[in-house]
């Protein structure tokens, strides 16, 4: 495959003052934009692209993956979020899989039909729309513009068309073959070529028909479980029929005045929130963005707010420690204590496993409401199975478990795996009285790089006044623990000084990179809508009213903000 991706053009942020979008398709985020000018709101639209990313980016996300968001309301600066992750089936115990010869060091094939958990995304669009949503359009309408897109035909995008290759690639060295509803005549397309995919429009159709029901109900969940009773998998009608969202309090921590919410276990917004409380305690403005004080810091900050929150990531049901003992600042200064300007901190293992395909999406519409959404079937196409005429692959989050016994996120029928994906906003700290004043709405996907990013973006607004685009472009930095080796390893993008990485290697960090073209996709692919250009250092009011937005979307993916 060709590994060329070159980074030669720029791009200014975009600024609107009645309404943005941004996501990794500009099929989806032109979707996305149609529903807020036909009177649609910030839910409604975060769903319509949900959708449409399920037609242009299969190899990412699908009705047969997970998804969580958070919502803020603009009228009362409420925010709520939705947890769309699913469970195991109820017979998927531990003991059985030690029947059949599975073990903690020799656990089932990622690709295999025992780690596909029931997919939440459906419920999670549906549930979105209900409760956040304008209710002036029916999710028929909403998904209208992802069933066109599936019925008449697309032309694919160039990082989606790499990313379908290597997906379908993966499965074949796994001695697995893709759905034909995903390829073209055995083969996945190519960049420009008109993709269509009939089956999928139909199951959109019936979902903006019936709703809920016509996913976990029916030909959809009977066509899922024939697919994985084929394959050695164990889930019923009834796994998928009691499949509910829930309904989450995001967790939130303070940074020099801006609120940064996360979700909450099982996903890992926990490592943002920890690493954000440490980085606080050191002058990351007065070292330099990306120098190698600045990197060295921060790779230690990662590992220990990953450390810290490995007792945590699993089923809140199957985990007892309270989260907000972590979340104290003096333990944050506490624990950056343990960093050391001249090498690194050794023995810090997170125990975490890694990897991840996904897109994240957001909106702020012109009543100040926003979406901050995230949808994926993890590793690539997941398990690669495929529902007969159902045009979506299942996902493989149970992977995510562990079989071993006593663990908090060990394998058992009915529980929710630990999950990567994490979506986020930006808030005024404020007062417990008072209504937090919304600053933006942001995400950066891809496995442990979401926690990273997402705190790497953030710093480059608030510390180094880039606006959102520039926050994006910036070379970034991908902190890695490799399990099988037990070693941490620092991923350097192109643009990171050589000499960053000389001095890196002399405080005994192990250095990988420059990474360029598509292997850049370790970085993640992220987008950012702020109100008002609050990380302006020269900002005036005057000038710079707040109503303005501002966006970026992430030059590593596909995609584009787009406003009105």
């Amino acid at each position: 495959m060709d590994t060329d991706l070159t980074f030669s053009s720029r791009r200014s942020p975009v600024v609107c003052s009645h309404g943005c979008v941004a996501s990794t398709q500009p099929l989806a985020s032109n979707i996305g934009l149609d529903i807020l000018k036909r009177g649609g709101n910030a839910a409604d639209a975060a769903v319509a692209m949900a959708a449409a990313l399920a037609v242009t980016e299969p190899a990412s996300t699908g009705p047969g993956g997970d998804a969580f968001c958070l919502f803020y309301n603009g009228e009362t600066g409420e925010i709520r979020g939705i947890n769309g992750s699913g469970r195991s089936p109820r017979a998927q115990t531990l003991d059985f899989l030690e029947g059949c010869g599975y073990t903690a060091q020799a656990p089932p094939s990622p690709f295999d039909a025992l780690n596909i958990t029931v997919p939440g995304a459906p419920a999670c669009w549906c549930d979105t729309i209900q409760l956040f949503g304008s209710q002036k359009l029916s999710l028929q309408e909403v998904l209208s513009g992802a069933v066109d897109l599936a019925e008449g035909g697309f032309p694919v995008a160039e990082v989606a068309s790499y990313q379908w290759t290597r997906g379908a690639a993966a499965l074949r060295d796994a001695g697995k073959e893709l759905g034909g509803d995903l390829l073209i005549n055995g083969h996945a397309p190519k960049s420009g070529q008109i993709f269509r995919n009939p089956s999928l429009a139909r199951t959109l159709k019936e979902l903006g028909g019936r709703g809920k029901s016509a996913f976990y109900q029916g030909r959809v969940a009977q066509a899922i479980v024939d697919v994985i009773e084929q394959n050695g998998g164990v889930m019923t009608l009834d796994d998928l029929s009691s499949h509910q969202s829930e309904v989450i309090s995001p967790l939130s921590t303070e940074y020099k005045g801006v609120r940064l919410w996360e979700t909450p276990p099982n996903s890992q917004g926990l490592v943002a929130l920890l690493l954000l409380n440490i980085l606080e305690n050191f002058p990351l403005k007065a070292v330099g963005h990306n120098s190698s004080d600045y990197i060295h810091v921060l790779v230690e900050a990662v590992r220990l707010a990953m450390k810290d929150a490995s007792s945590y990531l699993g089923d809140p049901e199957h985990v007892t420690i309270p989260v907000e003992t972590l979340l104290e600042k003096n333990y944050s200064r506490q624990r950056a204590q343990h960093i050391s300007m001249d090498r690194t901190i050794q023995q810090v293992e997170p125990g975490l496993p890694t990897g991840s395909d996904t897109v994240y999406f957001c909106v702020i519409d012109s009543q100040g409401n926003a979406c901050s959404f995230v949808n994926s079937t993890y590793m690539g196409f997941g398990t690669g199975l495929v529902p007969k005429d159902c045009g979506f692959s299942l996902q493989n989050r149970g992977a995510n478990f562990t079989l071993l016994r006593n663990h908090f996120n060990c394998v058992a029928g009915g529980k929710r795996p630990f999950h990567t994906i994490i979506p986020a906003l930006l808030t005024e700290s404020a007062p417990k009285s008072q209504k937090p004043q919304l600053l933006a709405t942001l995400g950066v996907m891809g496995g442990f790089m979401q926690p990273q990013g997402h705190v790497q973006v953030f710093l480059n607004m608030l510390e180094f006044g880039m606006n959102p685009q520039q926050a994006l472009d910036a070379p970034r930095v991908y902190v890695h623990y490799d399990q099988k080796a037990e070693d941490w390893s620092v991923h350097l993008e192109e643009g990171v000084d050589q000499q960053v990485a000389k001095d890196l290697r002399k405080r005994g960090h192990k250095v990988i990179g420059p990474i360029t073209g598509h292997d850049r996709a370790m970085f993640g692919r992220g987008q950012i809508i702020t109100v008002g250009d609050w990380w302006n250092p020269d900002v005036n009011q005057v000038d710079h009213p707040t109503t303005v937005l501002w966006a970026g979307s992430d030059p590593r993916g596909d995609g584009c903000a787009q406003g009105y």
